[in-house]
């Protein structure tokens, strides 16, 4: 059995702990794709679209990627499950991501930072924990951990997910109807939504105008789910206070972007969420094992549901 990796990393630590989990597969390296016929498993990335309809013999896609649109998105994906390497503890660089820029935005660092480039002294309000409403547009396993540390810190935490559930400490809003109190308690937003077509440019004009005035945006779902337009022009009146964004529509992000100078936007290269080799290899060879032992596979993607 051969096993096709993107890697994202170095590729001899993908080796190493794939010879220590399952020592007779072959590892290929995209794009030394080899045999085709040999290849019954990929763990990828993103690969050219129809890429993965040449290998005939494939039996299951590991996806390294959080969101699935890239995957997903692939008119010719063969009909084979499709299993995450996220698990439900979520990712512990995605939620110190989270926290870091939560707390950034609860103490007015992008403020500070904008007062400072004008040499301007103005102490703003000091904060506790919880008299900030933080709000987390998507409670997958991502969101759900990322929600639970902020809980734990002492924000007054809500989420906004498809189907009503319940979470001890965080208070709940679900699907459409619901959004517009959601964001109307929410001082601080953070986006983790997957990136599917009916929440393409959920955040936009008329979503921030129902945040509270001076509330802050933290981006770290997709690009897709901001219009670039509208953030600027809501932090340019003075409805948003300040906003982090993680991900873009186009990356890396052009240099004549106007997100880069403004001054109310903190711009990252798409650092949230750090792959750890150590810790994904053993999930895929889990689903690997049992794979081969006809059981049931574990963390897999909803077609339908895109996630």
């Amino acid at each position: 059995m051969a096993l096709l990796l993107t890697p994202l990393g170095p590729p001899p630590e993908w080796l190493r702990h794939f010879k220590a989990e399952l020592p007779d597969l072959e590892v290929r390296l995209w794009p030394e794709v080899g045999n085709r016929e040999e290849i019954e498993i990929a763990a990828v990335g993103s690969l050219p679209h129809g890429e993965l309809a040449l290998l005939p013999k494939l039996r299951m896609i590991a996806s390294l990627f959080a969101g699935q649109d890239l995957l997903l998105g692939d008119p010719r994906l063969p009909d084979v499950p499709i299993v995450r390497t996220d698990t439900a503890e979520g990712s512990q660089s995605m939620t110190e991501t989270v926290l870091l820029h939560v707390l950034r935005h609860h103490r007015f660092l992008p403020q500070y930072h904008d007062q400072q480039q004008r040499r301007a002294w103005k102490p703003l309000p000091r904060l506790r924990p919880r008299d900030t409403r933080v709000g987390i547009m998507g409670l997958g396993p991502l969101g759900l951990a990322a929600a639970r540390t902020l809980r734990d810190y002492g924000f007054d935490v809500a989420g906004w997910v498809r189907r009503p559930r319940e979470e001890p400490g965080i208070a709940i809003f679900h699907g459409p109807d619901q959004l517009a109190a959601f964001l109307a308690r929410s001082t601080i937003v953070v986006n983790l939504l997957p990136p599917t077509p009916a929440l393409r440019d959920v955040l936009n004009r008329e979503t921030f105008a129902l945040l509270p005035k001076g509330a802050s945006v933290i981006n770290l779902g997709r690009g897709t789910h901001v219009v670039d337009a509208d953030l600027i022009a809501a932090l340019d009146s003075g409805q948003l206070g300040a906003a982090t964004l993680d991900v873009f529509r186009q990356e890396p992000l052009p240099p004549e972007s106007p997100l880069w100078a403004h001054p109310r936007i903190s711009v990252m290269p798409h650092v949230a969420r750090r792959l750890e080799i150590d810790e994904i290899v053993p999930r895929i060879a889990e689903n690997v094992r049992r794979l081969d032992a006809g059981q049931p596979l574990v963390n897999l993607v909803d077609r339908g549901l895109g996630y």
